[in-house]
């Protein structure tokens, strides 16, 4: 019994993980697609309040994936925001 409440809480508290994927959003910033943008930062921003990490990746050409940066506030959500979406208005 004690062992079936922990794993409820741990998988309740359990922190979350959103990748981004840059090489998406330059193709998203090359067609000027600030909806699809947008909705990958509501979902950045809600795993962020949420306690989550928000984890930035490059995929290479050869499909190998590389974390570079991981923003887990929401102030460092937004200026990465700030930073895409600068020229699409």
């Amino acid at each position: 019994m004690l062992t079936k409440v922990l794993n409820q809480l741990t998988s309740i508290y359990k922190m979350s993980e959103y990748t981004i994927n840059v090489s998406e959003v330059e193709e998203l910033q090359t067609i000027s697609n600030v909806t699809e943008l947008n909705k990958m930062f509501a979902k950045a921003q809600s795993t962020v309040v949420q306690g989550g990490t928000v984890v930035l990746v490059r995929r290479t050409p050869d499909g190998a994936v590389y974390k570079f940066d991981e923003l887990t506030t929401e102030e460092d959500l937004e200026n990465y925001k700030q930073t895409v979406l600068k020229y699409l208005s």
